[in-house]
């Protein structure tokens, strides 16, 4: 049994996963009929709607890249790599790749992970010196047998794979690093201006989903810290008889509830990838009062194109590329207090 199929069936028989009466329904007739697959049956999938790339806040040139990329038919995970690889190459963007804010340290470290329309995934963690995080993590995934790779051993990797070492701190952000250690503490922003991980998903023109995800994590995070960007169900998930979701904001908040897999999972049990966006936040909101002080947003695409979207406060955005034209598309939030 591989890994895509034993988390199917693991989420069909009830383990970790409590969803809304209307999904546990859905659910509960999937399992008394396992010949059949209510879900699939009921979406119509358009194929005249695709391809299409959806990016995490207002990053209009990288989801720009990623459609032209789909439109000249490259697959889904190729043009999402490349569309994120534009931020990470991006030195005015100091949450993703080169230029990202450093550590408390002074040391840049950088997340990524990919999944595929196979169910196949790669991550790299706390890399150094290596700007395009998520092209290394597909190197991860298709050419090594593991998931997973860390620190100099991620690093020692990419060199063996002919990427180059660069120096990714850049003088902006080292004197902003500078300017914080004159008073230390570390404050989240809750605003539009505070961009963070770019998370992608792309379809192509045969219907298949994948995504990326990759950032520089927390300013200023302690030495170590990895969020939630690199993480499989946590940062991004995928399951191309379902959808994808990629999720951006405090990792750590993100991490405690799988976020991205729960998405997947109550869009498979019946849910649009709205409700399952809002279902999400709801999950994190209810906790405890928290969520105040922090920022999570959701974007997901079920197998048929239909997108959905959600965040916390006031602020996030995303992009849409579909027929050639780009779109900012505004959020609804929670907290509207």
């Amino acid at each position: 049994m591989n890994r895509r199929k034993f988390i199917k069936n693991a989420s069909l028989t009830g383990v970790g996963l409590s969803v809304s009466s209307s999904a546990l329904s859905c659910a509960n007739s999937t399992e008394s009929k396992p010949e059949q697959d209510e879900t699939k049956t009921a979406m119509i999938i358009d194929k005249t709607k695709f391809p299409k790339a959806i990016c995490t806040w207002g990053f209009v040139s990288a989801n720009a890249k990623a459609g032209e990329e789909l439109a000249k038919g490259t697959k889904a995970l190729d043009a999402a790599i490349a569309g994120v690889a534009v931020e990470e190459e991006n030195i005015k963007n100091t949450t993703v790749g080169k230029g990202g804010a450093p550590d408390r340290e002074g040391n840049v470290t950088l997340d990524a992970c990919v999944m595929d329309s196979n169910g196949d995934c790669g991550a790299v963690l706390y890399v150094e010196n290596i700007t395009n995080v998520a092209a290394l993590a597909k190197k991860v995934m298709e050419d090594t047998p593991h998931v997973i790779l860390a620190g100099n051993g991620a690093e020692e990797f990419a060199y063996s794979q002919g990427f180059k070492k660069e120096k990714l701190l850049t003088e902006a952000s080292e004197k902003a690093w500078e300017k914080w250690k004159e008073s230390p503490e570390y404050k989240p922003i809750i605003n539009i201006e505070n961009h963070d991980t770019i998370g992608m998903l792309c379809i192509d023109k045969d219907g298949d989903i994948a995504g990326a995800c990759t950032t520089s994590g927390l300013s200023y995070k302690m030495k170590g810290r990895v969020g939630d960007s690199p993480i499989i169900g946590s940062g991004l998930f995928i399951d191309n008889e379902v959808g994808g979701a990629v999720a951006t904001g405090m990792g750590e908040e993100v991490l405690k509830t799988v976020g991205s897999f729960l998405i997947v999972e109550l869009m498979r049990n019946g849910m649009s990838p709205q409700k399952a966006c809002e279902e999400a936040i709801g999950r994190i909101v209810s906790k405890n009062d928290r969520y105040k002080d922090f920022q999570i947003a959701y974007i997901a695409m079920n197998k048929a194109g239909d997108i959905g979207s959600y965040c916390i406060h006031k602020g996030f955005t995303y992009m849409k590329y579909e027929n050639a034209t780009n779109e900012n598309v505004k959020v609804d939030f929670f907290n509207k207090a």
